[in-house]
């Protein structure tokens, strides 16, 4: 039983660490496309919405996709699906993607705004480590009850 108090914090822990180095790595990735890469004029294919949540007391979140195709220098044509982008880009527009010469499907659409990207990557860190922290307290808690205890709850 005390297994239990210890292995599920610990994957919770594992999970958000995870979940933040993703953060750390996407918005290194957009920072070095945004300094470092290769403009394109890209086609907007499509654009759809879709929604998560919903029902009952929960909000609806609704996020905007569109799905551009550009060719890069070398040749190729590349298409990419985006979310978060403006809703200003309709279906048949014309934008400028930037994109890393090896990691093409990984352009992006969006303007350059690394302030914006800090501020967003340093709350969602701090969300995450906060997260963290209740974990942490946890299993403390409930190490010092098996303590005392001896070894099993009362």
């Amino acid at each position: 039983m005390e297994l239990f108090f210890y292995a599920v914090p610990g994957v919770m822990l594992a999970g958000f660490a995870f979940a933040a180095f993703l953060l750390v790595r996407r918005a290194r990735r957009l920072s070095r496309t945004w300094a470092h890469g290769l403009t394109a004029e890209a086609r907007c294919l499509r654009m759809y919405t879709t929604t998560s949540g919903g029902g009952g007391d929960t909000s609806v979140r609704t996020t905007l996709h569109h799905v551009y195709e550009f060719t890069a220098r070398d040749g190729r044509t590349v298409r990419f699906e985006e979310e978060g982008g403006p809703a200003t880009v309709l279906e048949g527009d014309f934008v400028t993607v930037r994109y890393l010469p090896e990691l093409p499907q990984r352009a992006t659409a969006k303007a350059p705004s690394p302030g914006r990207l800090a501020v967003g990557t340093g709350f969602g860190l701090v969300l995450l480590g906060v997260a963290g922290s209740f974990c942490v307290g946890f299993v403390v808690t409930a190490h010092s009850m098996f303590s005392e205890s001896g070894g099993l709850m009362p």
